[in-house]
Parts: C-alpha cells; structure tokens; sequence
C-alpha cells in the first residue's frame, strides 16, 4: 500500500508560517496534485513528504508507517524536479543507475530496471548520451527513467514540467497520465498550472497562503468552487466576477448591476434568500457565455449588452473582451461569429452555470445548487 496521510502538519520560517496545520489523505495509486500560485506553500508541502524539510508539527505516513524520523532515502519515495538534476559528467544510462548503485542493487538488476524504464519512456537510444546532448524533453525523461528504476512506493514530483515550451508540456502532460496508469503508483504532483491539475489529477488540493482551501475531484472543484479564489484560480480564461445586487420583483430574484438584470433559476432562488437586496458577487466563466445568433437558447436562456474591445480568433473558437456597464468581461464564443472591435454584442448566459460569492471576506461561495 503506498497510501500517504498528513496529520496535522505544520512549517513555519521564522515568523512566516508557510504551511498551516492541515490534514490531507492520499489513497493507494491516486494522482494528487497540489495546486496554488507562487508562495501557497505546496513545494513545501511536497517536500516535507519527502524529509527534505523539517516540519514544526505533526505526522506524515506512507503506506502504514509514520515517516517522522526516517531521512529521504529511507521513505520508500521518488522525485522529480524542476530543473532535472542530471549530473553532466555522467550518461544517461549512469544517471537513471546512480541511485541503484548507491544502494548496492546487483549489477544484472540494475541493467534490467533501466532497460525497462528505457522501454518504457522510449529513451533506449539516448542511454549513452549525456545530458549536454538531450533536449528539455529528453532530459524530463531521464529525470523520470531515474525515479521509474527506484520502483517507489510513491512519486513526488515538483513543477516538472516548467521549464518545458507549450507544445513539450502539452506531450508531457500526457506522457505522466500514462505513465501513472501503466506503474499503478501514488504519485503527488505541485504545480501553478491549472490546465496541468485538471488534465492530470484524479484529486486536486487548492492552496493559498500556506491553507488548503479545497479537495476534491477536478470537475467537483471546476463546478463547485468553494470561494472566489478557487473560482478565479481554476479554469481558463478566469472565471469573470460582476458585482451584482440581488432584488426580488413579482417573486422573480434577479441579479442586478449597471444596466442589465439576470432572471435567476428558480430552482436557485432559495439557497438565496438569506442574501436578498444584498450586493454579492455574480461569477460567469467565459465558456458559459456565447453570443446571443448562435447559442442553444435552452440552455444560454438570458441575456445582455455588451461592447467588443478585443477579439481573438484561436481557431476552435473565439475569444472576446468586452465591456459591459462597468465591467470588463470575457467570452468563449463560437468560431463563426463576425465581432469586431467597438461594436456592439448580444450575449448569452447559461444561468445553469453561474456561481455567486460573498462580497466581503472570506469570499464564501454562496450554494445554489444541489450537488
């Protein structure tokens, strides 16, 4: 079993407590990844997991042991990091061994693990190069051929993927996700990608400020966001935020701002009511609205005026910045539409998919929906 539990852990650098005390549960060949911006508080996090860092509190297990005491190499544990970590002076083929050798694994096992780890990253023809000589992506898969030979309990991997263009990251992406399908492992994964949580993670852990602010499934977060942080943090582009007074009119709730009002579903006006003539925080994600001539109008069923600032055409579909009221918003629209710059739009809302937050901390998210 390579499950992993934290219990109440705890870092701080001096007066700056980094990780505040929380609980997190990794079950047996889960994907987890630790989401947040710069400074959250996950690598410190990914580290203490692996006794690279101290903690000032707490208890971490891996499968049914508590690893408190045990040095890194000691934790039955993998990992993969940022900058790769290759030696120079070495091949590929003595790079992926050293940790083995260091273990003194027998010569014969040591060869078959990284032929195996070679076979399956598709790197046999790079093993007696050194890493001078290798692409970003191929010395990624060095750096993951070094941790695949250890066959780890779990692996630990830290913003692998950064240093790597769009398009590598993209085929990286994908090359991890099998990778953890075929080796069956628990792996941990940080990164400030969102894109990179929700292709990869069966469970994400959104962080903020040292807290973890929610866990769950991707779709569960995407759909369910807990705050206004997590709502603007995860999906791309950003969830638009429109600040909206609620009025009830001939027992219709709607959400009022500027010069345009949005009939909410009945079916959400309950989960309301407590906020009535209270200004809350209306959050649209620009795939939930679509120009008015080529939504689905049962589902996109209301809508409003806006003007075009910005259009982009990326192919698939079009994105647009506009303006409406005082608010600067963004649309995922379809590729056919003919915007342009300063003129004006109809556009249309999916109000299925709406989300409303509180206005002053902490940013609740207020529940319309039964889940």
């Amino acid at each position: 079993m390579a499950r992993v539990v934290l219990e109440n852990v705890c870092k701080d650098f001096g007066k700056v407590q980094a990780v505040s005390c929380f609980f997190l549960d990794v079950e047996d060949r889960e994907f987890c990844v630790l989401l947040g911006p710069s400074g959250c508080g996950k690598s410190t996090t990914l580290h203490m997991i692996a006794g690279l860092e101290e903690m000032n509190e707490g208890d971490i297990y891996i499968g049914d042991k508590c690893v408190n005491e045990l040095g890194p190499r000691d934790r039955d544990i993998a990992m993969v990091f940022q900058d790769y970590a290759l030696y120079p002076h070495m091949t590929v083929r003595q790079n992926m061994a050293f940790g083995l050798k260091l273990r003194k694994f027998p010569k014969s096992e040591i060869e078959t693990r990284v032929q195996e780890a070679a076979e399956i990253l598709g790197i046999n023809e790079l093993l007696d190069r050194k890493p001078r000589e290798l692409s970003g992506g191929q010395r990624q898969r060095v750096a993951l051929g070094r941790a695949i030979v250890r066959k780890p309990a779990v692996f630990l991997f830290d913003e692998p993927l950064s240093n790597l263009d769009a398009k590598l990251r993209a085929q990286m992406r994908t090359e991890i996700s099998k990778l953890h399908d075929r080796l069956q492992t628990t792996m941990i994964y940080v990164t400030h990608d969102q894109v990179e949580a929700m292709t990869m993670g069966t469970k994400i852990v959104v962080m903020k400020d040292g807290e973890m602010l929610q866990i769950g499934p991707p779709l569960e977060i995407y759909n369910y966001p807990v705050d206004k942080f997590v709502g603007g943090f995860i999906g791309s582009p950003a969830m638009n935020f429109i600040d909206v007074q609620l009025v009830e009119k001939d027992s219709v709730l709607f959400a009022m701002a500027d010069e345009f009002q949005l009939p909410i579903p009945s079916g959400k006006k309950t989960y309301l009511q407590n906020f009535l003539n209270r200004e809350v925080i209306l959050g649209i994600r620009p795939e939930h609205l679509e120009e008015h001539s080529f939504a689905d109008k049962s589902v996109f069923s209301e809508t409003f005026s806006a003007v075009v600032d910005v259009v982009e055409t990326l192919g698939a579909e079009v994105q647009l910045d506009v303006t409406a009221g005082e608010h600067t918003l963004i649309a995922r629209v379809d590729s056919r539409s003919a915007a342009s710059r300063h003129a004006a739009i109809e556009l249309a809302v999916n109000m299925d998919k709406i989300h409303f937050f509180e206005k002053k901390p902490p940013n609740l998210r207020i529940k319309t929906e039964m889940r």
